[in-house]
């Protein structure tokens, strides 16, 4: 509205401080769509290994991977996985995010797993980017166990586990994730799993069609689930049947990149009107913090138009993690979260590679990041012209 209309509503004392962002741009704050922060025992190993040829399933059989991680959290105390997570959710602020998807799933087993959703529950309280917590407890088969019998365990101990342990608010767990995967969690499983976490009261939010066509797309429409992650071999009818349903697509080109496999197909996905969503998948395999470059990777790798980017990392993004009512666009009566681009046009956050034009970073109108050489703009007395959404 205008500065009057503000006025009549708050009084001046709103605006005693006014940000001169003459000549630059306002975005809304990015929304990453899946993200795996909470973990220790990095694996810069592995990146050789994959250099050298090696694929993601064979660097697993080695003892790496997930596994690799696995061992290192059991090991880990709360307050060093804390430490650890917070410098990486300072990283994605700098980079514009506001709001981040956050999963478990490297405890494979009940403590660990509600030591790292514990770990997020306090982050969500003491940093500015706000959390929305995914419990991964079936990220992969831990040794000595089987799909079926760790399935039926995270079915009858964890997800009940997890629901306690939300009634006593040390953790704040919406999502259930399954890694729905050939050789990992097939169908039977991953149904069981989904469907005992649907029952118990959490929303869906799952990993599949990415290494092999496993018809994802299709269980996540049947189970209505909210978002299923990767896509990268997601079929017609699994594409007919999330747009039916409104499954949102979080795709991951990051991950494409990193193991050199096929992208998922973005444009088929928008063409059959699948809301189609982006996340950096920041985790060990793929280190990643910035949305920006994983929008610059969608547009180049996956021939998404900077428009679409934009929308799937803002407003798209949200949605996949129910929060679109909130977040994701500049609207009366959503929170404030927006950047401010020390550039001409907002597309400079796409074009610029690995030199965002990212001037400050705004939290519910507060500003909780300013780039260290930007000077503040303030004026202390009201606009002369009208203030008007655009």
């Amino acid at each position: 509205g205008t500065t009057s209309d503000l006025e009549s509503r708050y009084g001046n004392v709103a605006f005693q401080k006014v940000l001169d962002a003459t000549g630059m741009c306002i975005i809304p704050g990015l929304v990453d769509g899946h993200t795996h922060p909470v973990w220790c025992g990095d694996r810069v190993h592995e990146f050789a290994m994959k250099l050298a040829g090696a694929t993601y399933l064979e660097v697993h059989k080695m003892g790496g991977g997930i596994g690799f991680t696995v061992e290192h959290i059991r090991r880990a105390s709360e307050e060093e996985l804390y430490t650890l997570l917070i410098p990486r959710l300072d990283a994605m602020l700098r980079h514009g995010t506001t709001l981040i998807e956050a999963k478990s799933g490297y405890g494979l087993e009940t403590e660990a797993e509600l030591k790292m959703l514990r770990v997020l529950h306090r982050a969500s309280i003491t940093h500015p980017i706000d959390i929305v917590s995914n419990f991964l407890g079936a990220h992969s088969v831990p040794k000595g166990s089987d799909a079926a019998s760790y399935a039926k365990l995270v079915c009858d101990e964890q997800i009940p586990a997890v629901v306690a342990s939300n009634a006593r608010n040390e953790t704040s767990v919406e999502f259930v994730d399954v890694f729905h995967e050939k050789g990992v969690f097939e169908g039977v499983e991953t149904r069981q799993i989904l469907q005992a976490a649907k029952e118990a009261g959490f929303l869906l939010n799952f990993h599949g069609d990415e290494l092999h066509p496993m018809e994802s797309g299709v269980l996540a429409a049947e189970l209505q689930a909210t978002a299923v992650s990767h896509c990268e071999h997601v079929s017609e009818e699994g594409m007919r049947q999330m747009a039916a349903a409104n499954v949102a697509a979080v795709l991951l080109p990051t991950t494409a990149y990193m193991l050199r496999i096929a992208y998922p197909p973005a444009q088929a996905l928008i063409a059959h009107q699948v809301p189609v969503a982006l996340g950096s998948d920041f985790n060990p395999n793929a280190h990643c913090l910035s949305l920006p470059m994983v929008m610059h990777l969608s547009c180049v790798n996956m021939h998404l138009t900077m428009e679409e980017a934009l929308v799937a990392a803002t407003l798209n993004a949200a949605a996949s993690m129910n929060r679109a009512e909130k977040h994701g666009s500049l609207e009366v009566g959503k929170c404030g979260d927006f950047l401010v681009l020390d550039a001409t046009h907002w597309k400079h956050l796409i074009y610029a590679l690995g030199d965002e034009p990212i001037r400050s970073v705004w939290k519910s109108g507060q500003c909780v990041y300013q780039r260290p050489d930007a000077v503040p703009v303030l004026r202390s007395a009201l606009p002369t012209s009208p203030i008007t959404s655009q």
